[in-house]
Formats: C-alpha cells, structure tokens, sequence
C-alpha cells in the first residue's frame, strides 16, 4: 500500500503562483509514475502531468509552459510548480501514482486532494 498526501493548494489571483506537494509513504515500486490529475467543477478529472521514476514528463496541452511537475525520489515527494495561473486551472488536484509502470493512465493510488482556486 501506498500513502499520498497532498499541501499546498488555496486561493490564488490570475497571473500568480501555487506550489503543491504529494508526500508519498508505504511501499513504493522501484518502477512507477506519478503525478497530478485536476478536477473542475462539473468536469471530468483530468491528467494535468505525470512524472516516471526515469524522469520522463507529461503535460497535458493546456497547462504546458506554466507547470513544472518535478520529484525528489529521496524524499518521496511530488511536486508541481504552477505559473500564470489562469481561472480555468481551479479545481481539485490530486496527486496519483502507478505502481510498476512509468504511465499514469491507471493510478493505483490517489491523494485524497488539494483545492486550487484561481481568482480572476
């Protein structure tokens, strides 16, 4: 099993700045990905970016330039830097992760979320 919590979400004006972190515990394969789906109102969740544990990166179109989704695997911790926040990044964001894959299309394990609200 594995843990992940999620800090750093809250209210922010357009243009500004949010940094959020996933602390990760438990049993984490050596193999995996990780990374941040968001959730908006009336909306179905999305991937916004992932992570592998060989460093390769994912973004989905609308967020790439302004986010920054980063790892340090010695403190199992997930990042993602958010920049020119606009209202339509608000949203829950949750941190996820696979076990045993360097995708993220079928998370085994979920944060419980962090609210992002963009102010415009």
């Amino acid at each position: 099993q594995v843990q992940l919590v999620e800090s750093g979400g809250g209210l922010v004006q357009a243009g500004g700045s949010l940094r959020l972190s996933c602390a990760a515990s438990g049993r984490i394969a050596s193999i995996n990905a990780m990374g941040w789906y968001r959730q908006a109102p009336g909306k179905e969740r999305e991937l916004v970016a992932r992570i592998s544990s060989r460093g390769s990166t994912y973004y989905a179109d609308s967020v790439k330039g302004r986010f920054t989704c980063s790892r340090d695997n010695a403190k199992n911790t997930l990042y993602l830097q958010m920049n020119s926040l606009k209202a339509e990044d608000t949203g829950m964001y949750y941190c996820a992760q696979a076990s045993g894959s360097y995708y993220l299309t079928r998370p085994d394990y979920w944060g419980q979320g962090t609210q992002v609200t963009v102010s415009s």
